[in-house]
C-alpha cells in the first residue's frame, strides 16, 4: 500500500532557473526586490506583470519609467518602498523592460538573476546585448 501523505511521495519543488539555464541568483536585498519581496525575480501565476528582469537602474531608465507612468523614484513609505536610485538592482516587468529597450532606454540586465520566464517576452539575444558588466 502506498501512503500518499508521506513526505517522500510529494514532488520536490523545481529549482528556479535563470535565462542562461543556471540557478536563479539573487537580484537585490537592499532595496528588497521581487514579486515576493525575497530579493529574487521569481514569479508565479499571480504575478501578472512578470517581474522577472533583474536590471541595474540608470538615470535614463528611471526618467523613462516615470514618464511612462511607473514612478520608481519617489519613496512610498506605505508600501515600504524607498524609491530607487542609479545603481540599484530591481526586478522589472519584462514588458516594461522591452518597452524601454525599444525606446533606447533599457537598463543593464543581470542575466544570472533574470528569471527564465522572461524569455517568453524578451529574446535572449536582446537581453545579452544589455548584459550588465560585473
Amino acid at each position: 500500500m502506498i501512503a500518499f501523505d508521506h513526505p517522500a511521495a510529494e514532488p520536490k519543488p523545481r529549482e528556479e532557473r535563470n535565462v542562461l539555464g543556471g540557478p536563479l541568483a539573487a537580484c537585490s536585498r537592499a532595496p528588497l526586490t521581487g514579486f515576493f519581496r525575497d530579493g529574487t525575480c521569481r514569479t508565479c501565476a499571480e504575478d501578472t506583470g512578470a517581474h522577472t528582469v533583474c536590471a541595474v537602474m540608470t538615470t535614463e531608465f528611471l526618467a523613462f519609467t516615470v514618464k511612462a507612468g511607473n514612478d520608481l523614484v519617489t519613496p512610498q513609505p506605505q508600501w515600504d518602498f524607498p524609491g530607487l536610485v542609479v545603481g540599484d538592482r530591481w526586478c522589472l516587468c519584462a514588458a516594461r523592460w522591452l518597452e524601454a529597450a525599444k525606446a533606447g532606454h533599457a537598463p543593464p540586465v543581470v542575466l544570472e538573476a533574470t528569471h527564465e520566464k522572461t524569455l517568453a517576452i524578451v529574446p535572449l539575444e536582446l537581453l545579452e546585448q544589455h548584459a550588465a558588466g560585473e
